[in-house]
């Protein structure tokens, strides 16, 4: 049974399902970022079990075949370095996971200060979207949303 759960989770699938797996997450909070399905699923902890969860087997896997754990921290060396890092799969995935939790966090805590300011559902599908295809470039069209909502800027918040 467990060689059976191994052999179905190899790299790619575990990115498909990576994938997949927060499409219905980033529905809910552009469609419903009002409902009590996003509040206590989407911008819950719950998401983040499930990634970490991810995150620990691939982990494990690296640890399986021997993995230098050490040669990481060359990613700070250079570029060359960080793309040597990249071509491994396994850090690959590493990253790509870490990726796609940050992402959605930002995309969750976005919905809940949105609410805080009565920044309208509609305008906040703008950087939600963008968030789930660029990151720091949604979170920063929030904040120029946001300032308009807030009638402030306010730099630590």
């Amino acid at each position: 049974m467990i060689e059976q759960i191994y052999t179905y989770f190899t790299i790619e699938t575990l990115y498909m399902w990576i994938n997949l797996g927060v499409i219905p997450f980033w529905l809910i909070l552009i469609f419903f970022p009002q409902s009590y399905l996003c509040r206590f699923i989407v911008t819950s902890i719950f998401p983040f079990i499930l990634l970490s969860g991810v995150y620990i087997f691939i982990l494990y896997q690296s640890f399986l075949i021997g993995y230098d754990f050490d040669g990481n921290f060359s990613l700070y060396l250079g570029l060359s370095e960080l793309s040597r890092l990249f071509e491994d799969s396994l850090y690959l995935m590493v990253f790509w996971t870490h990726f796609i939790a940050i992402n959605l966090f930002v995309g969750g805590w976005m919905v809940k200060d949105s609410q805080k300011f009565s920044i309208n559902k509609f305008l906040l599908a703008i950087p939600l979207i963008i968030t789930y295809l660029m990151g720091p470039l949604g979170i920063f069209v929030y904040w120029v949303f946001r300032i308009f909502y807030a009638k402030r800027i306010n730099l630590y918040e």
